[in-house]
C-alpha cells in the first residue's frame, strides 16, 4: 500500500466529457488517474488512446449501478493507494427524446443509474477520502428547470436547508413510485426523468457539504456542476467540445487547499448557480 501516492477517480470516462476530465487531469493533477468504466474493453481503449497523447491514465471497471463492483474499487483503492484525493461523479444515462421506453422504466433506471448509482459510489468511497480531498458530480441545468416545473411542496423539500440523505432518498424513490401509480403529475411531478434525477444529484451535494462540515477530516469539498451544451453520445447536437465541457469540473477538482469555497454549491461555468431556499423565496437561475 502507497499512502503517499496520490490518486483521482473519474466515474464513466470512457467517453465524453468524462475521459475529456481525465486527459485534463493527467496534465494537472501531481498523482494516478483512473479511467472506469462499466465496459473493459472500452476502458482500456479509452486509456490507449490517451496514451498516444503521452498521457497515462490508468483503468479500472466499474458500473455504478453494481454494488459489487464499486466495493471492488474500494477495496482496490483501499489497498493500492490507502485512500483517494479526487471524486468526480460522471456516470449517467439518458434516454433519447423519442425513446418509446415506457417513461415508468425511464424513471426507475435513470434514476437508478444517475441518482442511486452515484449515492451508492459516495457511500463506499467517502471513508476513503484524505483530509484536503475534492469531490465533483457532474450534474445539469436540467435539474434546476426540472424544479422549477414541479409542485410547490416538492420544491421545498427538495431545497430544504435541512434535508438529509435519507429524506432525499425517500423523496427519489416516491417519484418512482408515483410515476409507476400513474400519480405523477398529480403530485407535482416534472416529467422529466432525466431531470428528476439530476436534481437528485444537486440536493445531494448540499446535503453532503453540510454532513461533511461535522467531519474531523479537514478541508473535503463538495461540489457539482453543469457542463453546458456539451455534443457527446448523450446530445449529439451540443455546440461545446467534450474538453470545454470538462472545464468546470476540472476547476472544482483541482480547488486550491485550504481553497475553503465554493462548499456544497451547484456551479455553471465555473460560477455558482444560487438555487437552495435563501430566505426570500424562489432565487435560482433555471437556465
Amino acid at each position: 500500500m502507497s499512502d503517499s501516492k496520490r490518486v483521482a477517480v473519474v466515474t464513466g470516462s470512457n467517453k465524453g466529457i468524462g475521459f475529456a476530465t481525465v486527459r485534463a487531469l493527467c496534465k494537472n493533477f501531481d498523482g494516478d488517474v483512473y479511467v472506469t468504466a462499466r465496459d473493459e474493453g472500452r476502458g482500456q481503449q479509452a486509456v490507449q488512446d490517451l496514451e498516444k497523447e503521452n498521457l497515462h491514465p490508468k483503468f479500472h471497471q466499474l458500473d455504478i449501478t453494481s454494488k459489487e463492483s464499486i466495493d471492488k474499487l474500494k477495496e482496490f483503492l483501499e489497498k493500492n493507494y490507502g485512500g483517494l484525493d479526487i471524486l468526480v461523479n460522471n456516470a449517467a444515462i439518458a434516454y433519447k427524446m423519442k425513446s418509446t421506453v415506457p417513461f415508468s422504466e425511464q424513471a426507475e433506471v435513470s434514476l437508478g443509474c444517475n441518482f442511486f448509482g452515484t449515492v451508492d459510489v459516495c457511500d463506499a468511497l467517502f471513508p476513503l477520502l484524505r483530509p484536503h480531498s475534492r469531490v465533483v458530480h457532474v450534474a445539469s441545468r436540467a435539474g434546476t428547470i426540472t424544479l422549477g416545473n414541479m409542485g410547490k411542496e416538492l420544491v421545498s423539500k427538495f431545497r430544504s436547508s435541512t434535508l438529509t440523505q435519507t429524506e432525499l432518498i425517500s423523496l427519489m424513490n416516491q417519484f418512482v413510485s408515483d410515476v409507476k401509480a400513474g400519480n405523477r403529475d398529480a403530485n407535482g411531478w416534472h416529467n422529466s426523468a432525466y431531470g428528476t434525477s439530476k436534481l437528485g444529484v444537486i440536493a445531494l451535494t448540499a446535503v453532503q457539504a453540510r454532513a461533511m462540515a461535522g467531519d474531523s477530516r479537514e478541508d473535503i469539498l463538495i461540489n457539482c456542476c453543469c457542463p453546458g451544451n456539451v455534443a457527446t453520445d448523450m446530445y449529439p447536437q451540443g455546440l461545446k467540445t467534450p474538453d470545454q465541457g470538462a472545464e468546470t469540473p476540472v476547476y472544482l477538482a483541482l480547488l486550491p487547499v485550504n481553497a475553503g469555497k465554493p462548499q456544497g454549491e451547484f456551479l455553471g461555468e465555473k460560477k455558482v448557480i444560487p438555487w437552495l431556499i435563501d430566505g426570500a423565496g424562489m432565487n435560482f437561475d433555471p437556465l
